[in-house]
């Protein structure tokens, strides 16, 4: 669709957050990116004029941009900001020949989850 909406994104199993959710791809990722880099700036910036402390920073909209920019993509509503920095499909590796999920990153000598080693 020409909004930026998806139906189907590509669902992977994240094993930081324990379940299936939308991965991006390079060029998603790419949308992504330029947000969450504001992100940070905004914290920095509201630390500095606040004299606040990183928790009270994230509190005021840390990452908003991001998250709906996410939602547009993928149609998944990722409540966790800090989520989106590892919902990339690039930073895990094929699937596991046992399982079925995907091994923690693309150099994973073995599964994780289960235990089985990479095959070749």
């Amino acid at each position: 669709m020409s909004d930026g909406y998806r139906l189907m994104a590509k669902l992977l199993y994240c094993w930081r957050c324990r379940m299936d959710v939308p991965m991006l791809d390079d060029a998603e990722w790419e949308q992504i990116f330029p947000h969450l880099k504001s992100a940070i700036a905004q914290i920095k910036d509201y630390r500095r004029v606040h004299n606040a402390s990183l928790a009270e920073a994230k509190d005021h909209g840390y990452g908003q941009g991001a998250l709906e920019r996410y939602h547009q993509i993928t149609g998944f509503r990722e409540t966790n900001v800090n989520a989106l920095w590892h919902h990339r499909v690039t930073q895990f590796g094929r699937p596991c020949s046992s399982c079925g999920r995907p091994l923690r990153t693309p150099r994973e000598r073995f599964c994780a989850e289960c235990g089985a080693p990479r095959q070749s």
